[in-house]
């Protein structure tokens, strides 16, 4: 009788996933930081691990996905465990613990503007500050800063909150690229409500990162 000879069952495709991943991790960290070869490597792990994430529909999702990807670039080879757990899983719990802290300071932020609390409290807490900023900027970031200092079509400065035309796209993200400035530091700066410029850059701004992302093949 012929042996019918399939693929190992303990061999799956996530199990591959992991090694290749694995084998990444080993490699970016056995570069200098700031080297071609380690960005080579985190883009790559950036491109598989991006389809294996957690989604969610909630506000803040996109902001806490781009936050986990520079916490990601700067601290995988100080903070990441592979006797713990698998990349996926690391990323994935950083992603959840962002969204709360964003959805928490964004419930608090509506607060203080619906009670009119002054904006330049000093007790006032940025869970965005606590995230430290990444001193070799990897190659997506320094594609996405060239791309929306360049602004080549116009749109990004174009593209501002209403009635405030020089609050525009590009200057949001060029702000909020690392070392970001805080949602209260452009808030006092601008005179807009945290809220308003929150939601202004989920709403045009990330959408527009992304786009561009895609066309690069980071995302």
């Amino acid at each position: 009788m012929n042996r019918v000879i399939g693929r190992n069952p303990l061999n799956t495709p996530m199990e591959e996933l992991a090694q290749r991943l694995s084998r990444l991790v080993q490699q970016a960290c056995s570069h200098p930081i700031g080297s071609a070869p380690r960005q080579r490597c985190l883009t790559q792990i950036i491109q598989l691990t991006h389809p294996k994430l957690w989604r969610d529909n909630t506000p803040g999702y996109e902001d806490a996905l781009q936050q986990t990807w520079f916490f990601f670039c700067k601290n995988l080879c100080e903070l990441y465990d592979p006797d713990k757990a698998s990349v996926i899983t690391w990323l994935n719990h950083h992603l959840r613990w962002r969204l709360r802290d964003l959805q928490a300071a964004y419930s608090e932020d509506q607060k203080r503007f619906v009670v009119a609390v002054p904006l330049d409290d000093d007790t006032t807490i940025n869970p965005l500050e606590n995230v430290p900023a990444l001193p070799d900027i990897p190659p997506i970031l320094e594609a996405m800063q060239a791309w929306a200092e360049a602004d080549l079509t116009g749109e990004l400065h174009q593209t501002h909150i209403q009635g405030h035309p020089t609050v525009t796209c590009q200057v949001l993200i060029l702000r909020r690229l690392p070392p970001e400035t805080s949602w209260q530091q452009l808030s006092q700066e601008f005179g807009i409500a945290i809220p308003t410029l929150s939601s202004f850059y989920q709403r045009q701004c990330l959408p527009r990162m992304r786009k561009f992302g895609e066309s690069e093949g980071y995302v």
